[in-house]
């Protein structure tokens, strides 16, 4: 990497830890206009926007790549997953990038800027373990009526069921579904998976298509969303299919809210159509506050907390050094994203 480049990079790390984000900005607008040209060596990544995490910049050069300004790139790390249309400026202004990291699995936001001209990549598989895990403890904790038990203020009676042996259906066969799946391992549940692509799968019972999803709830001990919000996923789960599954199911969502009509779940749970549900994602969300769902009793809700910031930064490092590192040798990318299939 040039003199140049380390000396902007420890700056822009020294206001950061500082909390000089502001100055941060200006010397990376400062960079972009004076830096001189990459060497030819190493892959050229940027990071955008400004604000983009000094530890960012580690994984890069960890995988041998050299952060250059966007004008100057050949790759982009994007670290800002609410902010789509500023992605679009950035690339609007250096359209020789080819390959795009964004930094979350779920890419509904970044749908309408994603084409076939570019490479694109997201953090599909990578946050699968503490999502899985996630996932693991709202069951527990919903068969077992931790939910009640945790909402009383006196001695009361037995209630739940075991997982142990139970029926379990998820819906989605990536990287979490493959994480629960094993986890699970201990419990000897007899497990389905619903998927676009049905294929077999390790440690799964039955692999159906996801035109016989009415077949997998109907049974389930315990349903799980664990998949990408598409136009075909949106309201997934609504009065009909809630109906469907036992009386005393759990459903567990650590996909997207939309997932669920949250109307119809509200009915559902007011009316004990199912045993309960655990949500660490919402429709809306963040779930306003005074929302029917946060005083049921039969309703477990978590702040989209599946994956914390704590836990991301390694797991997102991980990949990021892990793709600029295939990027420079001609190897296939990690989690690449499938236009047809919209993740």
């Amino acid at each position: 990497m040039e003199l140049a480049a380390i000396q902007f990079l420890a700056l822009r790390a020294f206001l950061e830890r500082n909390r000089l984000i502001h100055l941060g900005a200006k010397v990376t607008e400062w960079y972009s206009v004076y830096s001189v040209m990459p060497s030819e060596s190493a892959p050229r990544i940027a990071l955008a926007p400004d604000t983009a995490p000094s530890w960012m910049v580690d994984a890069v050069i960890a995988g041998g790549g050299e952060v250059v300004p966007p004008a100057h790139a050949e790759g982009l790390i994007w670290a800002a997953p609410r902010k789509p249309e500023a992605l679009k400026e950035v690339l609007h202004n250096a359209s020789q990038i080819k390959w795009i990291q964004l930094p979350f699995a779920g890419i509904e936001n970044f749908m309408h800027l994603i084409d076939e001209e570019r490479l694109w990549t997201c953090a599909k598989g990578v946050y699968a373990e503490p999502v899985a895990e996630m996932a693991l403890s709202m069951m527990l904790a919903g068969m077992r009526g931790l939910n009640s038990y945790a909402r009383r203020a006196s001695w009361s009676g037995p209630i739940g069921k075991n997982l142990h042996n139970a029926n379990v259906t998820i819906f989605g066969g990536g990287g979490i579904a493959e994480s629960l799946v094993r986890m699970l391992t201990p419990f000897d549940c007899r497990i389905t998976v619903v998927r676009n692509r049905v294929m077999d799968m390790v440690g799964v019972d039955e692999v159906l298509s996801s035109d016989h999803s009415a077949d997998a709830l109907a049974g389930a001990d315990v349903v799980v969303l664990a998949l990408a919000l598409t136009p075909e996923t949106e309201g997934l789960i609504g009065r009909d299919e809630l109906q469907s599954m036992k009386r005393d199911a759990w459903l567990i969502n650590v996909g997207r809210g939309k997932h669920i009509v949250t109307d119809d779940l509200v009915w559902a749970l007011e009316n004990k159509i199912i045993g309960g549900a655990g949500l660490d994602v919402t429709d809306p969300e963040p779930l306003s506050d005074g929302h029917p769902l946060w005083t049921m009793e039969n309703c477990i809700i978590t702040p989209h907390v599946g994956n914390t910031p704590a836990m991301a930064v390694p797991l997102l490092g991980e990949r990021i050094t892990t793709n600029v590192r295939h990027w420079a040798q001609g190897l296939d990318l990690l989690g690449p994203v499938y236009i047809d299939l919209g993740y």
